[in-house]
């Protein structure tokens, strides 16, 4: 590892937030921050803005001074990173930090789920994906095709399907019940479900919405599972998807699988057996598993260096 670097940074870029930790060369924990989105299709220059903010924000938290960008070494773990063109954007816009290791956010999430070791996880958030960490070293992943063909179980789709079920609702195809006029409510409708009001206002908003903000119908649905049949119905779904992930990951049902991201907890309740009983909750988060990558490169480039010597 270059000696250098007085703090070393791990990265979770998400679609609805970011949060870092800061550490020293050491391992011990200086700060932890949090943001907006860095997922890189908001663009990189966002993702950048978010995610400096977030630095800022955990070096004033910790009361400590910002340093210079180049005594920094960042590992990220970033939603869009598999999109090459992203990723190389994001790359070339590095505002000066000494080093950085770029990963999607699945893979660190991985890393940190099982802190570097073989397992497989499922992260459901605003969107959704599948990696495992085989023995040998090898890795795949399953899902993440995103928001508008795949990401299967994640805020987005959730918010899709209640979405779906609300036009339903006010259309008169299908009786309308609590989510429905949850629903409505969030979108900025009356409570007179009814009124041709509503219809426009539940327009409007889908229409303004990307991935992120769909994704946000997604707590109405699990906050109506035990009272909505709808809401219930979405959600057992959800699960069903979130089996058939951890199933394409690991077939043999024999290494740890952690289920990942804001929304893992409350779908828990719904996976089918023997899932159910099987997830475990994660080691560690995809921050610590970004720094688990930036330690990797940095040590990895030691060792080159010393052979060259």
């Amino acid at each position: 590892m270059k000696a250098e670097y007085q703090y070393l940074v791990g990265v979770d870029g998400g679609g609805t937030k970011t949060q870092l930790r800061v550490e020293r060369a050491d391992g011990s924990l200086v700060a932890v921050g949090s943001s907006g989105p860095s997922a890189l299709m908001h663009g990189t220059g966002k993702a950048w803005s978010a995610i400096i903010a977030a630095l800022e924000s955990a070096f004033q938290s910790a009361g400590v001074a910002c340093p210079a960008y180049q005594e920094v070494a960042v590992g990220f773990g970033l939603s869009g990173v598999n999109n090459k063109q992203w990723a190389d954007q994001f790359s070339a816009q590095n505002p000066g930090f000494g080093d950085i290791a770029i990963g999607t956010d699945a893979f660190t999430t991985l890393l940190g789920a099982h802190l570097g070791q073989p397992g497989a996880v499922v992260a459901i958030g605003t969107g959704s994906v599948g990696e495992v960490l085989l023995a040998d070293g090898s890795r795949r992943e399953v899902g993440g095709w995103g928001f508008q063909t795949g990401d299967e179980a994640s805020g987005g789709w959730i918010g899709l399907r209640a979405a779906n079920h609300v036009e339903r609702a006010l259309d008169g195809r299908i009786s309308p019940g609590p989510l429905a006029s949850a629903i409505v409510r969030f979108c900025g409708g009356s409570d007179a479900f009814s009124v041709e009001q509503n219809r426009e206002r539940v327009i409007a908003w889908v229409n303004d919405a990307n991935q992120s903000v769909i994704a946000q119908l997604a707590p109405l649905v699990v906050a109506h599972g035990e009272q909505d049949p709808a809401a219930a119905t979405i959600l057992r779904k959800a699960g069903v998807e979130i089996d058939q992930i951890a199933h394409a990951l690991d077939p043999s049902g024999l290494l740890p699988i952690a289920l990942c991201g804001g929304l893992a907890i409350p779908l828990k309740a719904y996976l089918p057996e023997p899932l159910k009983t099987r997830a475990i909750a994660p080691r560690a988060d995809a921050a610590t598993g970004a720094l688990i990558l930036l330690r990797r490169q940095l040590a990895a480039q030691q060792a080159q260096g010393q052979e060259a010597v």
